[in-house]
């Protein structure tokens, strides 16, 4: 028995020495940063917090066939490496507004001649260390980043692993003019080397203006941490980014609720919504939408199009893993929303045209 004990010890130290040392892991807020969080609502105990909930989880109808699937799905990967087209820079360097996903929740965002990344994760693997975690479906996409333009600015929304990558950051560090976080976030980046000065940190509904944008951090239901102690200490969220000619909404992870419908009201309505809707899981309604939500969620918001976000890149639940799109698409086609989907690394224009693409690219990818 003391033997065990002492093994335990000993693992628990090991786990916290590499947390403590290995960069990957981040920062933590200062003292006089929580000190100052102490006044805002959504900050409780030492923890940023969901609002109450307003609406009932499962209030979304979701066909029960569905819902129970994800336990027997056993395709919860592509059978072959997903391919990444290969991106037109000359599109993405245009003046014109333009999308390109690069999977999961990761974009290049062109708008009035800005260029955004968004949750911008291109390492090959979402977890801390290398050697466990899920892997990319495709090839990493840290190679872009040499062949990307001056970034004017990177948003985030959480500092999940999926979402704020040690590697892509530090790779991008020297082409970035400004990051956009949730509260607390800026202590990752400080951590890894960005100047202060270089890092806008926002609340819910808080506003900036940015090189003739507006933007504003939007609230969401969901959680944040990056090792064992620090859960909830830095805040998550969506964002709102308004130019002349596009009104662009991300939802940043989390369950369904009112705040939709209060964003659409306040912003919308949106020429582009990217709501999430992977990952999901019957167990996890406060922090992750089923597919039929999501499609509820961009109609909440007032979005003219809608993409799907959070898949086609990692495992991190039990359902197949082209099932949030193909549930996404019946049910858009059903409610009358505008649903955009093409390949990783495709460049679509944000002109205004509601005939967007939807390509079923996934399919050559689930042949064995």
């Amino acid at each position: 028995m003391i033997y065990l004990l002492v093994i335990i010890s000993v693992l628990v130290m090991a786990v916290l020495l590499v947390i403590n040392l290995s960069p990957t892991f981040g920062g933590n807020p200062s003292k006089e940063q929580k000190e100052s969080y102490e006044v805002f609502d959504n900050y409780k105990d030492g923890k940023f917090v969901n609002l109450p909930s307003e609406i009932p989880a499962g209030s979304i109808e979701v066909p029960a066939t569905l819902a129970t699937s994800m336990s027997s799905r056993e395709d919860t990967s592509p059978s072959v490496r997903l391919p990444v087209s290969e991106i037109d820079w000359n599109a993405i360097n245009s003046d014109e507004d333009s999308l390109t996903w690069l999977g999961h929740s990761a974009f290049i965002l062109s708008i009035d001649k800005k260029k955004i990344l968004v949750d911008p994760m291109l390492g090959p693997i979402a977890s801390p260390v290398s050697f466990i975690g899920p892997k990319r479906y495709s090839e990493d996409l840290l190679g872009i980043v040499e062949k990307l333009p001056a970034i004017d600015a990177v948003f985030i929304t959480h500092d999940h692993y999926d979402h704020l990558d040690y590697q892509s950051i530090t790779k991008l560090q020297s082409k970035v003019a400004h990051f956009f976080v949730p509260y607390g976030v800026s202590s990752h980046l400080i951590n890894w080397g960005i100047a202060k000065e270089k890092i806008t940190e926002l609340n819910w509904w808080e506003e900036a203006e940015f090189q003739e944008l507006t933007v504003a951090l939007t609230p969401a239901k969901h959680f944040s941490g990056r090792g064992l102690l620090n859960q909830n200490s830095t805040l998550w969220g969506g964002w709102v980014i308004l130019g002349e000619q596009t009104r662009f909404y991300v939802s940043g992870d989390g369950g369904y609720d009112a705040h939709f419908k209060e964003i659409g009201d306040m912003y919308g309505p949106f020429d582009i919504a990217l709501i999430e809707g992977g990952q999901y899981d019957t167990r996890w309604p406060e922090s992750h939408m089923q597919p039929e939500e999501s499609v509820q969620a961009s109609i909440d918001v007032q979005g003219k199009k809608m993409v799907l976000t959070h898949w086609g890149a990692f495992t991190l639940a039990r359902h197949g893993w082209t099932e949030p799109i193909e549930r996404a698409a019946a049910a858009a086609e059903e409610r009358g929303v505008t649903l955009t989907s093409s390949p990783m690394g495709e460049t679509v224009p944000l002109d205004g045209n509601l005939s967007s693409p939807f390509s079923e690219w996934w399919e050559s990818a689930t042949v064995k």
